[in-house]
């Protein structure tokens, strides 16, 4: 029997290439994500401390407190809401930042699976060839066994 020639896929380097693409642009997402999770875990820090610093603020005024701390308070409060404001900006960002890569991960997804549907396909094509290659050449056998066997009778 003679031996066809090994499958091979035109496209494999573009699809390796693809393949490639896909995997940095999931680790660039995956870096995002953390980014994302620690702006989230700094801006939760935050606004727990300026709760904390409010509550203090609010018992020290009913116990009476001095006009030049009441002061320290409010600029202590009005430093927290911008620092607030600052990290509320940035997560925005950084969310802005995870949904545009998320939408190229999205997009490299689909370009690397619509070329391994077709590398697939071809391949579906070219093991369905080898079967009927391989069954022409087992019919071939077997009518020339015949020949042979109705000749030697």
């Amino acid at each position: 029997m003679g031996c066809m020639k090994k499958f091979r896929f035109s496209l494999e380097t573009v699809l390796d290439y693809k393949q490639q693409v896909l995997e940095a642009l999931q680790t660039e997402h995956g870096a995002i994500l953390a980014r994302v999770k620690e702006q989230e875990e700094l801006l939760r820090e935050l606004e727990e401390a300026y709760r904390r610093l409010d509550g203090e603020f609010s018992q020290r005024k009913l116990e009476g407190i001095a006009i030049l701390d009441a002061m320290r308070y409010e600029q202590y409060l009005r430093a927290a809401e911008r620092e607030i404001e600052m990290a509320v900006e940035a997560l925005e960002t950084l969310r802005r930042q995870e949904e545009a890569k998320r939408a190229e991960v999205i997009s490299a997804k689909q370009d690397t699976s619509a070329l391994e549907k077709l590398r697939e396909k071809k391949l579906a094509g070219y093991n369905k060839a080898i079967q009927k290659k391989e069954e022409a050449m087992i019919e071939e056998f077997v009518t020339t066994a015949r020949i042979m066997a109705a000749q030697s009778a």
